[in-house]
Formats: structure tokens, sequence, C-alpha cells
């Protein structure tokens, strides 16, 4: 059975910040980099085949630190837009104490915690899901279908989206989901694209 890892980055210097970053290429903070070769201790001795990652800078170094710790590599890789972060319009860039200030904490918790409301100028974790998902489909199944064992290195909300459609999650469900940075999540694909099993390293 193919492996299929999902790894979100490493702490970046705006989630240390407390800010909303989105699309803003943002680098990984230090102790984003300790995570990412932190990641990297626990997939050394793993066959990986095919990575995947956003466009984003530090889903980028953190999928790139964590492959030479584990000594993994140079690997076949893929960048694309679909697995970027969800896009926070309008609170990009804006620390979420201040956010709340400005737009009253309800509002803003709201932005942040629902399925389909999307914050001003930006997306909500249904439109991310609706790029992650056909993308899913089209590159990343098709390699685990051919037996390859994938790493897609990416962020909170784009991976949210994507386990909430391998587990099967609601969309009530999803909003209670955390994924933490830097810890590799395991998933055991089976011939069909179905999860067999499932794990953090």
């Amino acid at each position: 059975m193919p492996d299929l890892i999902l790894l979100r980055h490493g702490q970046s210097q705006w989630n240390l910040e407390n800010r909303f970053t989105g699309w803003v290429d943002v680098p990984l903070s230090p102790r984003g980099e300790d995570e990412a070769r932190s990641a990297g201790e626990k997939l050394r001795g793993r066959k990986i085949d095919k990575l995947y990652t956003s466009v984003l800078k530090r889903a980028i170094d953190t999928a790139e630190i964590a492959l030479e710790t584990a000594r993994i590599g140079p690997l076949p890789t893929e960048r694309d837009a679909a697995l970027n972060e969800r896009m926070y319009g309008d609170l990009q860039g804006k620390n979420k104490a201040e956010a709340a200030r400005e737009f009253g904490p309800d509002q803003v918790k709201l932005w942040r915690r629902s399925y389909d409301v999307r914050p001003p100028g930006g997306e909500s974790l249904a439109d991310t899901a609706a790029r992650v998902l056909p993308y899913w489909e089209r590159r990343i199944l098709p390699d685990l279908r051919a037996g390859k064992n994938v790493l897609v290195a990416a962020h909170g909300n784009s991976l949210r989206a994507l386990v909430m459609h391998l587990d099967g999650l609601t969309r009530e469900q999803v909003l209670e989901l955390e994924i933490p940075t830097g810890v590799p999540l395991l998933y055991e694909i089976g011939p069909v694209g179905d999860v067999r099993a499932k794990r953090y390293l």
C-alpha cells in the first residue's frame, strides 16, 4: 500500500507574530526550521517517490529542510497554487488581536472557524477545498494509485480541506480539526484511493 504523507509547514514568522498570513510569502521562523528538521528525523528511512508543495516559501523550505535531514532525494517535485494556504483577503498581515478590535471578536471567529463564510476579499474553507480537491483527484491520487509514496508539504487550511475529504468529516467536524506544524501525518492508501490507516509519525 502506498504512503501519503501530509506535512504542514513549520512555524512561519507571521505565525510567531500571530498575524493572518494567507498567500503572503513569509519565511519560516527559527522554530519553524527546527520543526522541519524534526519532521525530517521522523521521515528518515522512508521511501518517498514524489513531492508536492504549494508555491509558498514556507512550505517549500519545510519540505527541503525535512528531506535533507532525512537524506531523501532529490525528488521529482510539483509546486502548485492549488495547495496554497487559504487566502485571507483584507485580514492578511493583520495581527489577530488587532483584527478582533477592528471587526469584533465574534465576526473574526466566524471568518476563521466557519466552513463557508468568507473574510472580505478572501476565501472560506469551502473555497479552499474547491481548489485543493480537484488537484488531489487530477495529480496526487493517480500517483498513489500507481503505487508511489507521496509527500505533500502545504498549509493548515489546504491540508484541513484534504483531511476532511480523506476522513469523511462533516462541515461541523472539520471546524475542530487542528493540524500541528511540522509533524508528518501518514496515511496508508488502498488501491482505489481509500484510507486503510492513519497516524502521526
